[in-house]
């Protein structure tokens, strides 16, 4: 299952997962994760064994709600953009992506149910990483 909201990345993907031979086992849907993940609740779909959260960063805090309901013990959950060029770890940024990142890594620290890190990654657009998080309860 992956979920896409921009209707023109779907067909991409869409024609990947067709290429790669995998058009059979892989189900997409096009539209937000905040209209969406609410609908794969509803229809018990799940567990998923490897969450990847890369959306809207002000919504990570909801994303990983929705990761944990959808998810079991041995479920990863990896939030990409975590660093933001080190915006995260300035107290005094107010973008609203940022505030979002840090809200949701405070989740995952206060989370009993997660052990969790992040990964700084550096590449040609700059500094950012991840984070990765085993469900353990």
């Amino acid at each position: 299952m992956t979920l896409e909201a921009n209707a023109r990345y779907a067909e991409v993907a869409e024609a990947n997962i067709a290429q790669a031979g995998l058009a059979d086992r892989v189900e997409l849907r096009v539209g937000h994760a905040r209209d969406t993940l609410p609908r794969l609740a509803a229809e018990d779909a799940g567990p998923f064994d490897l969450v990847f959260i890369n959306a809207d960063k002000r919504s990570n805090p909801e994303y990983l709600r929705w990761a944990l309901d959808l998810s079991r013990p041995g479920s990863l959950i990896v939030a990409d953009n975590v660093v933001r060029g080190g915006a995260v770890a300035d107290p005094t940024s107010d973008d609203p992506s940022v505030l979002g990142v840090r809200r949701f890594l405070d989740l995952v620290a206060a989370e009993p149910r997660l052990i969790a890190t992040a990964i700084q990654t550096v590449g040609e657009k700059g500094h950012d990483g991840f984070a990765v998080a085993l469900v353990t309860g």
